[in-house]
């Protein structure tokens, strides 16, 4: 009788979302009387399923929606999103505890926590943010969104399943990082395709608030996918939002501190035994730190003197960039940004085998809480040599986990391995762009931004940079590389962890 009656009101649920009515309609009473014969077939049909009974149509752990969509269709209502947004950041969490194998955080904010945040940083920053939490369950993709002092609003995409959305992934990856499609605009259907599934079904929230800056929390096979080069058939996202993305609110840092007056700690090797050289890393660090030559850096020829080093801090190149050496300057300096031009690689597997590439050793990832990162607080580490393996679980926890592994406020990083000159332009350019922007999202946005429109480039052996135009020498000249508007050159750098 239980289950009868269970199925009677699945009835006037799937009834209701037909939009047939109570007393107007005279379908409805036809199809009342056949109620009997379609709890007949519901029944028999559980009986015939192993027990599975009817829980492919719950949402995981949208059961509380009792009816899933049976097309593409978004239905929101009777899901509690406060709820919703609860419990994936708490499964969200457990993920990364259990990859890293240790508590990372007793924050427990919840759903109205977050909008006062984020209407509490807002005020501070003069910007709009968002918070998307893109869930893919096997049932549909869940899309979350938190905007300031709101409430939360949820949809779902029955018709769109994780291998869909892995395989876009996948496809965007192929289509972007291929040598020979650099000149094509190849990348723009599964962009396109993307940016419909996890954007479209909010832009119109999103522009009604106007937000500027979207936090991610994302969900596996998409931790890494690369955000800003999504696309609407107009514009990519990253013309329109300052982007970052976190692993779960509750493990940010959500502090806001301006970085105005920092001190950059720059350091990085041009050549390694087992890895191929880094031949522009002594003028990246020059273009970022005012060193006046210190430690062996190469200062660089530029129109102007003032362009040469951007940051007050220091620098060390090759033998000075050691474990041990970078241990000792964060004990007793107070550092507050930590820039390392070297390779990095977050493989599948377990945290130990992701590291990053010192002069004499590598630093494996989950080495780096060894470091005294939070005291003073590091408010940016920089790794601009990286890359990932893309579609792997383990490697996407790894590199979406950065920030909060390492202590640090927020992590700026790559997907891929660009060039040693497009590393170059866009570095140079980004740490100019921070001076002056509100937030590390906003600098790392308006570079993208000058360098898809071709404003940072390479021309006859000079980069032009929004503050002038540097001589490179010919040895880190590439033939060929001159246009860095293609989303090869720009699209694999992102912020993880604070966007602020």
């Amino acid at each position: 009788m239980k289950r009868i009656q269970r199925y009677r009101l699945l009835f006037l649920d799937i009834l209701k979302h037909l939009g047939y009515l109570w007393t107007r309609n005279r379908v409805y009473k036809r199809m009342w009387r056949a109620l009997p014969l379609v709890l007949l077939g519901l029944v028999v049909m559980e009986l015939s399923t192993s027990g599975t009974g009817l829980a492919g149509l719950s949402v995981g752990r949208l059961s509380r929606a009792e009816l899933a969509p049976t097309s593409g269709q978004l239905i929101a209502s009777r899901v509690n999103w406060k709820t919703e947004v609860n419990q994936v950041e708490k499964e969200w969490e457990s993920d990364y505890e259990s990859y890293f194998s240790q508590n990372l955080t007793d924050s427990k904010l919840t759903a109205p926590d977050i909008a006062q945040i984020l209407a509490q940083i807002s005020q501070k920053t003069r910007t709009k943010p968002a918070v998307l939490w893109v869930v893919p369950e096997p049932e549909g993709l869940v899309l979350v969104l938190i905007t300031p002092g709101k409430e939360p609003l949820g949809q779902i995409q029955s018709n769109i399943k994780p291998e869909q959305l892995r395989t876009g992934v996948i496809n965007l990856y192929q289509e972007l990082t291929n040598p020979r499609k650099l000149q094509s605009r190849s990348y723009l259907e599964p962009s396109q395709q993307l940016y419909n599934a996890i954007i479209k079904p909010i832009e119109a929230q999103l522009e009604a608030e106007k937000i500027d800056t979207l936090l991610f929390c994302l969900g596996a096979g998409l931790r890494t996918l690369p955000l800003g080069v999504l696309h609407d058939g107009e514009r990519f996202l990253i013309e329109k939002y300052a982007l970052t993305r976190i692993p779960a609110f509750n493990l940010m840092n959500l502090n806001y501190e301006p970085l105005k007056d920092a001190l950059v700690l720059a350091m990085g090797a041009s050549e390694f035994k087992n890895q191929n050289p880094l031949p522009a890393v002594p003028f990246e660090l020059a273009t970022i730190v005012n060193s006046d030559g210190m430690n062996g850096i190469i200062r660089l020829p530029i129109e102007n003197p003032q362009n040469s080093g951007q940051w007050q801090g220091q620098s060390y190149l090759n033998q000075g960039f050691t474990v041990d050496h970078l241990k000792r300057l964060l004990s007793f300096s107070p550092y507050r940004i930590v820039h390392l031009a070297t390779h990095a690689e977050f493989k599948p597997g377990k945290p130990g085998n992701s590291y990053i590439q010192f002069w004499d050793e590598q630093l494996k990832l989950d080495q780096m809480g060894q470091f005294n990162w939070k005291n003073p607080p590091i408010e940016l580490l920089v790794l601009s040599a990286c890359k990932t393996a893309v579609g792997d679980k383990d490697a996407e926890l790894g590199f979406a986990g950065l920030a909060f592994q390492s202590g640090v406020k927020t992590a700026l990083a790559s997907l891929w391995y660009v060039s040693d000159t497009g590393t170059l332009a866009l570095m140079s350019e980004f740490y100019q762009q921070l001076k002056t922007s509100s937030t590390k999202a906003k600098a790392l946005q308006q570079t993208q931004i000058r360098m898809l429109k071709g404003d940072v480039r390479l021309q006859q052996g000079e980069l032009f940079l929004s503050r002038g135009e540097i001589s490179l020498p010919p040895e880190i000249v590439q033939p060929g590389i001159d246009n860095l508007s293609h989303p090869y050159y720009w699209a694999a750098f992102t912020l993880i962890g604070s966007p602020w």
